[in-house]
């Protein structure tokens, strides 16, 4: 695994229940034409139900997040600060934001807790952590999502992929 400036490993954390996945740390995940090695693995909970995030890192050595949520699969990278959109919360479902000469739509709005990790990130990720996060969709292609927690804010833009669609070489 890598270990410099881009990513901090967060070991074992928190208590990650078994539940089916399509890839996990250590594994090649190819998304359309990007081909992405899982470092980190972080479970969210938002109240009804919870989701999964992989960090993971490309073969430039770019970082990304590969979220996984009831069998949706989004590939997002984090917008610098000069790239990111100046949405501030609130925002409300069904709201438009314009980004990127496209026009999102927020489709969730709620609060995310860290349940557990697994590996390497290039954020320092806690168990227990809370944030607020957006996600708002543009012609079920693509994906902006913004998280906010005391007057701090992270935005990532990504790409909408079928599940169907993944290959995955896995980690012996």
């Amino acid at each position: 695994m890598i270990n410099d400036a881009h990513v901090t490993l967060a070991g074992e954390q928190g208590v990650m229940h078994g539940a089916p996945l399509l890839f996990g740390i250590g594994d090649q995940v190819v998304l359309g034409q990007t081909s992405t090695r899982i470092l980190g693995h972080a479970r969210y909970s938002y109240g009804r139900g919870f989701w999964d995030e992989f960090c993971g890192i490309d073969g430039a050595g770019a970082t990304c997040w590969i979220s996984v949520d009831e069998g949706d699969i989004v590939r997002q990278v984090r917008l610098t600060d000069q790239n990111a959109p100046r949405f501030a919360p609130p925002l409300k479902l069904g709201e438009t934001l314009e980004f990127d000469s496209a026009r999102f739509t927020v489709i969730e709005v709620e609060t995310a807790e860290c349940l557990a990790l697994r590996g390497q990130f290039d954020e320092m990720v806690q168990v227990g952590e809370r944030h607020e996060f957006v996600s708002a969709s543009a012609r079920d292609e693509y994906l902006l999502s913004g998280e906010f927690w005391d007057g701090n804010a992270l935005w990532f833009y990504g790409q909408w992929y079928d599940p169907f669609h993944v290959k995955v070489d896995q980690a012996q």
